[in-house]
């Protein structure tokens, strides 16, 4: 396998265990990353509708956010979660799903990240993230036994 930038982010999806849950794909074209989300029946939180499970949608957006910020600090490490907050649109229908993120600045510390999902037409987002995230430079080492 070679080491392509599209590789390295596939295999770093592999190493995240609700990433391989919700089953995501990840397309890198650039520095632009696509997270794909295919439809399968247990990412359903509502049969009657059916509807995608909110958490779903909110974890898919979260990697995504997570992912392109480790691509744009050009980090091997995936940064962590400060706060998040997601405004959900409309029901994710039995579909497959889509979602890419914009990071906004990177501080010296903080990140500031934005996400969107969306199935079928990118105009009509089903959700939307807004995040922060440390940086991973800022990250303490562990400490020396």
């Amino acid at each position: 396998m070679s080491d392509t930038p599209q590789h390295r982010v596939a295999a770093a999806l592999e190493r995240i265990p609700y990433a391989r849950f919700l089953g995501l794909r990840a397309e890198l074209k650039g520095d632009e990353l696509t997270l794909i989300m295919p439809f399968s029946q247990h990412l359903v939180g509502n049969p009657l509708l059916p509807a995608l499970h909110g958490g779903v949608v909110g974890a898919l957006m979260e990697v995504t956010a997570l992912t392109q910020l480790a691509i744009a600090s050009k980090s091997e490490r995936f940064p962590k979660t400060i706060d998040i907050g997601i405004d959900y649109l409309r029901s994710g229908k039995p579909v497959d799903t889509f979602a890419r993120a914009r990071v906004v600045k990177i501080g010296r510390r903080v990140a500031n990240v934005q996400a969107e999902a969306w199935q079928g037409e990118r105009s009509q987002p089903i959700a939307t993230l807004h995040g922060h995230f440390m940086t991973p430079e800022t990250e303490e080492p562990a400490p020396q036994a």
